[in-house]
């Protein structure tokens, strides 16, 4: 992929310089600032720190709803994060396409936020609980991707977005960005932000609630589990068949077994599963239970999304309030 990217990016310049001066095939036609953003929550956050501005374009990669550890970038995406003004990204390990694209970029001038970056002592370690499915074989395939890679952060959970507290952060520093690139408007991007903040404090109490008012304080997913830094902000634990960033389809019989015997000693009667995946292995925890009668629920964690979806109107606000009341019923809330 390297090296596609660079050659790539060699070939565009190329054309460029034939073009003649204002010619190319790269760069702004008009004078609105553009935004480039990897992801749904960034791309919401800073749609709402904005607000209607209509010299500010801001631009989703990835709409087509494939998940972000799979998303590659193409033709098209290298030549808009080359040329864009502010481009946000996330900084994980999935993101390790982004570095070389920014080395090359045509445009010096670019403002970039890196969001683990940003969030500095707020990053939490990927973590491997009791049962999780081939943990010490995906910590040392981990490491390898570190070492490939060279990531500063290949060690940190990577699914930030999902921290009301670290939205809250990011979203001050976009607020941040945008007033150092558009003075004009700093004001307005101040209040946009504050209004916003008071949303975000809102849902973060919500959750507070939700938390302290729950007869169970675990939750068990059979399924992928990206939600270390929800669970860790309101002290809840968890269970799951694999890490967040795994590629397993099947849990063996190890995975089920045990979790089958969590639910059974803590008398769980939630399975989540992440939105749109598939509910075998769910169902089969379920048949190995004693009592066979848990739910099946989804969350969702944004990790891919569609345009129909941003059509709808889909916000990260509206999203985490569906997972508040997904929650509310896993954990028993009166």
């Amino acid at each position: 992929m390297k090296k596609i990217i660079a050659l790539f990016l060699i070939s565009v310049m190329m054309v460029v310089s034939c073009t003649g001066c204002g010619q190319g095939i790269i760069g702004n036609s008009s004078d609105k600032i553009t935004i480039v953003c990897t992801m749904f929550s960034q791309y919401d956050w800073t749609k709402q720190v904005v607000g209607n501005n209509e010299n500010i374009e801001i631009i989703l990669l990835g709409d087509t709803g494939v998940d972000m550890h799979s998303f590659q970038p193409s033709a098209d995406d290298i030549i808009t994060i080359s040329d864009c003004d502010v481009f946000i990204y996330g900084g994980g390990i999935s993101d390790s396409w982004v570095e070389d694209i920014l080395a090359e970029a045509t445009n010096e001038e670019m403002i970039v936020i890196n969001m683990m970056e940003t969030l500095g002592d707020n990053l939490k370690e990927e973590e491997f609980v009791e049962g999780m499915q081939d943990s010490e074989e995906h910590e040392h395939d981990h490491e390898a991707e570190e070492t490939e890679h060279d990531n500063d952060f290949a060690q940190y959970d990577e699914h930030v977005w999902l921290s009301i507290n670290n939205a809250m952060v990011i979203c001050d520093r976009i607020c941040q960005v945008m007033s150092q690139i558009d003075a004009d408007n700093k004001d307005i991007y101040k209040e946009n932000l504050d209004n916003y903040m008071m949303e975000l404090e809102n849902l973060d109490s919500l959750y507070a609630q939700m938390a302290s008012s729950s007869q169970y304080n675990t939750v068990l997913f059979g399924d992928r589990f990206p939600y270390i830094y929800m669970m860790r902000d309101y002290n809840i634990e968890y269970y799951a068949a694999f890490s967040g960033c795994s590629a397993d389809a099947e849990a063996s019989f190890e995975t089920v077994t045990f979790l089958a015997k969590k639910i059974d000693e803590l008398n769980i009667p939630v399975i989540l599963i992440e939105k749109g995946s598939n509910r075998d292995l769910a169902q089969t925890i379920i048949d190995s239970t004693i009592a066979k009668n848990q739910t099946i629920l989804e969350m969702n964690s944004m990790q891919s999304m569609t345009k129909e979806q941003l059509d709808a109107g889909e916000s990260y606000i509206s999203i985490m309030q569906d997972n508040l009341e997904i929650l509310k019923q896993a954990l028993g809330c009166q």
